[in-house]
């Protein structure tokens, strides 16, 4: 099923059953945890009202509102240390390195969850935006010290089927014993059959840059908006309270 997996933005009006996403989500419980303490939560948005206030935080992307359900993951420290405060336990979770495992166990939740929904016949998309607008995604959701959105998926029943996407062969990111700093010309091996792919080169043309790298660093992933969003995601670590 992975070998054939496709990102879906586009689904049918067929419903998700909550019997279904619920069984998902407790099969998905059974991924691997920090300490067993599960640092996550899930927030799960049908109304048309919930999905136009995400729509935003994702630029507006038309499978926010078109998606049946919009899944929100979280990594929460705050059911935890609630639980801790009630059973006489003196918790120290509003620092960085909790957050790091608390993300850990949401991210992996996350693809767990994923790999169960497309064996159900379910489609998805992963939405890169959930850490570029933190703070609104909050706001929205009415999310408390200690909890943060890591990950936000679009689930339906897939009205496309779209062409699988190209990855790297593995000799570019498994490394033996210690890791191998690629020289220029392992670069060259690694990246020879993506950027010879028509549809890559269409998009070095119709971006008129002179190579597909390019488009990645000048574009779309820029150091300007990289260092902005990475301001914008310490202050809502810091609103949080993951940060001090």
């Amino acid at each position: 099923m992975l070998t054939t997996r496709r990102t879906i933005r586009r689904y049918t009006s067929r419903d998700i059953e909550p019997e279904l996403l619920n069984r998902l989500f407790s099969e998905a419980a059974r991924t691997q945890t920090m300490g067993n303490l599960q640092l996550y939560s899930v927030i799960v948005t049908r109304s048309s009202e919930g999905k136009a206030a995400l729509a935003p935080s994702h630029f507006n992307q038309p499978m926010v509102t078109q998606a049946p359900v919009v899944v929100t993951v979280c990594a929460d420290f705050r059911r935890t240390t609630t639980w801790a405060n009630c059973r006489k336990g003196n918790p120290g979770y509003d620092n960085l390195l909790s957050f790091m495992n608390a993300a850990s166990d949401a991210l992996l939740f996350t693809q767990t969850f994923c790999n169960l929904a497309e064996d159900a016949g379910l489609g998805l998309c992963y939405l890169g935006t959930t850490i570029y607008s933190p703070q609104a995604i909050i706001d929205a959701l009415h999310l408390p010290k200690l909890v943060f959105p890591v990950a936000t998926l679009t689930v339906g029943w897939p009205a496309e089927t779209p062409p699988l996407t190209d990855r790297l062969p593995i000799e570019s990111f498994v490394h033996e014993e210690t890791y191998h700093d690629p020289s220029p010309e392992d670069i060259n091996r690694f990246y020879a059959a993506k950027e010879a792919l028509p549809e890559n080169k269409e998009f070095v043309r119709i971006n008129k840059t002179e190579t597909l790298a390019q488009i990645f660093t000048d574009i779309r992933y820029t150091r300007k908006d990289n260092e902005l969003l990475s301001r914008t995601f310490y202050d809502a670590l810091c609103h949080q309270g993951f940060i001090k």
